[in-house]
Order: structure tokens, then sequence, then C-alpha cells
């Protein structure tokens, strides 16, 4: 049984609530978890303290949103188990607990730490405990919701992904693993592929002043995440489609990231430039030897002979493939250039549960959402009824 031990929480304050299998604690301020990032077994490169640093911070005064980071330890021992970096919000009065995402974090997983459950019947255990301190939060909680959570990576499993409540999401990640021969990869490509690789490099390059150069200086970083935002928010209003990423709060995070990271390698900013125009911009972040494409854009039509935005990917991928980086991850999308680079798909699972009456709605609606998923004609058919555009697979 769980039981709650602490008052309501206000900024930085914190709510202990103990329980016979796992002790669950609840912290509103990140800075007082980051410190004990750094033993976390992670999936991802997104699982690191560097992205939830800006991640929170850049969203600490959002009004929508509330951070929740929960502390899971073992109750007997004390050790630590996981760090689950969750927000609260409220849509249309029901309050949701989710991940720290906020359509920027492509795969989520809780920090995996040495008492982390390792079977079914211990992440069940878990679970069970965390939904009921989510339950016994001041305001109470309605329905979880974890998306984008991969099964498993490089032999570590997500445990979450053992629960029964855990489906295939519709979403998936794409990955490249290249091997330590990059030129016995790139052969592996279909040969229109590599042939138009090479000859939009010959068309780039016949430039004056034309580049390709990893970025490590904080000022031109700024100033290409700059042109990157202009260049993306451009192309979605060609496309008729709402753009989010530039909003004051995603701006923020993005920048810190920037700033904070790209001197310790975990940010990496990549450009196509002819002088002092950006002809391609690929930002991304990188951990040990696996790199996720994050953002990328490129400066349009009038540049479309050479494929910049291809391009840029070839040339990242070869540049950092000489530093060490073995694994490229194309994120979740499923993209036609994608597929010419020859990805993988990486399966993606998702939990919703409702913890009270008033989320029962929301769940069954998330079911029958996925459900609807598993018949792509009819679930075109519902899109376009709805009004909703189609996907676009070019770039």
């Amino acid at each position: 049984m769980t039981v709650l031990a602490a008052r309501a929480i206000n900024t930085g304050a914190r709510v202990v609530l103990r329980a016979t299998g796992f002790h669950v604690e609840f912290v509103r301020d990140w800075r007082q978890v980051s410190a004990r990032c750094g033993d976390a077994r992670a999936l991802t490169p997104f699982q690191d303290r560097r992205w939830f640093d800006a991640w929170y911070q850049a969203f600490a005064d959002f009004h929508e949103i509330e951070p929740l980071i929960a502390i899971v330890s073992d109750a007997a021992t004390a050790e630590l188990a996981a760090i689950f970096p969750l927000v609260r919000r409220v849509r249309r009065g029901i309050r949701i607990v989710e991940f720290a995402d906020h359509n920027l974090t492509d795969y989520n997983v809780p920090l995996l730490h040495a008492a982390a459950p390792r079977d079914a019947a211990g992440m069940r255990s878990l679970w069970r405990d965390l939904t009921a301190a989510l339950k016994r939060l001041p305001g109470g909680t309605d329905l979880v919701r974890f998306r984008k959570m991969p099964f498993e990576l490089n032999g570590v499993v997500n445990p979450l992904t053992l629960l029964d409540g855990a489906r295939l999401s519709r979403l998936n990640g794409n990955l490249v693993t290249t091997g330590d021969d990059y030129d016995a990869w790139r052969y592996s490509l279909e040969r229109t592929v590599r042939k138009e690789l090479e000859r939009s490099w010959r068309v780039f390059t016949r430039h004056a002043d034309a580049s390709f150069r990893i970025v490590t200086g904080q000022d031109e970083a700024l100033r290409l995440l700059s042109a990157m935002e202009a260049q993306q928010d451009a192309r979605m209003r060609n496309l008729g489609l709402k753009f989010m990423l530039n909003d004051e709060a995603c701006a923020a995070f993005y920048r810190s990231l920037v700033r904070e990271n790209l001197g310790n390698g975990y940010a990496v900013m990549s450009a196509l430039t002819v002088g002092e125009e950006v002809i391609a911009a690929l930002f991304g972040i990188r951990r040990g030897s696996a790199y996720v494409m994050v953002r990328i854009s490129n400066a349009g039509d009038k540049w479309s002979n050479c494929s910049p935005g291809r391009l840029i990917i070839e040339r990242t991928m070869s540049a950092l493939h000489q530093d060490g980086v073995r694994h490229f991850d194309f994120s979740i999308g499923n993209y036609a250039y994608k597929r010419r680079f020859g990805v993988a798909p990486l399966p993606l699972a998702e939990i919703t549960e409702a913890l009270s009456w008033r989320g029962l709605p929301f769940a069954l609606r998330d079911r029958a959402a996925r459900e609807l998923h598993r018949h792509p004609r009819l679930s075109a058919h519902v899109a376009r009824a709805l009004g909703k555009p189609s996907a676009r697979e070019d770039y």
C-alpha cells in the first residue's frame, strides 16, 4: 500500500510516497535530479542529462506543462531503480501524465539504474506503485500516456514494454548501422542512390565557395540554427501545415542545447554553405558511437538540382563515421528519403492507462486510434473525411 507522506508540491518542493515494493518520490525541479543521472543505463541519446537539462529549463514556466520527475528506488534497499522524466498537463479538465516530450523527444524511456526491474513481475510491481503514487498526488492523475518507447536497443530492454498494457505503436524509428567500412556501406545502397549522391556533390561543388563542414563555433552554430528555423517555417507554410518548433519554449530549448553542448560533442551542427548562404543545415545529438538526426532544413527549390537534404545527410554521416560513429538514427517518420539510405525500422511501444473514470474515454480513444491504424486504407479514408493533410514523403 502506498502512503502519501508529505505536503502538496510547490515549485522545488518534494512529495515522498512510500511503497512496499518501490519508493516513489516526485520532484518538480529537474536540477535536484540531474546529478543522479550519471550512472543510468540509457537506451538512446535522448535519455541524457544534457537533453533534459535543456528541456526542463526551456519549459519550466510553460503554462501548459507542470514538471513532474519521478525518482523510483527499491523500498527495502533504497537502491535507485529508475528516474522517470515526466510532466503533468491538463487537457479538457483531464490531468494527463506523460514523458517530457512536447513532440521534441523522439524516444521516451525512463533512465534505468541498478535496481531497475529485469522481468515482467518486477515491472508490474514498480508500475503498480508508480500509478498508485500518481493517483495520490495533490490534484490526482486521470490518465498515464507513454508514447514512442523503444522495446530495446543495443541489448538493453525497456522494462515498461514487459507490461501487459504495452502495445505496438503506429510510429517507428529508422536506424542505419554502417560497420567499420563506410565505403562498403555506401556500396550496399542501390546504385541509383549512390550515383545521385555523387552527382549532387559534383553539382554543389561547382559553385564558388561551396563547402560542407561540421560546425565547432558556437556563434556560427546559432546562426545556422536561425537559418534552419526560417527555412523550416517557410517549408511548412508552403505545405499549409502548422509549425511549432519556432515558438518561444521550443526555440529556447534548441538554443540551450547548442550553447551548452556544442563544445562537448553532444550537440552536432553540420551545414552546406555557399559563401554566407546556408543551403542546408542538419542538427543532431551524439553519444559515443550513436548519432540521431533531430532537425534538418534546406534553402528550397532553387537548390533542388543538388538535392541538399539528402546530400547533407550523407556528408554528415561520412564525417561522423571518421570520428567513430557507427549507428545513425534517422528518427521517427517513414519518409522516402530515409528508405533510400537503407534504414531498418525500430519498433516502438506505447502505454495508455486510465487512473480515474475521467481518463477512461481518452484511453478508449487511444485504443480505437491504434486499432484503426492496423487498417491503412480505412485510416486514410477517415483522415480524408476529417480533412487531415496526407503525409509528404519527399525531401
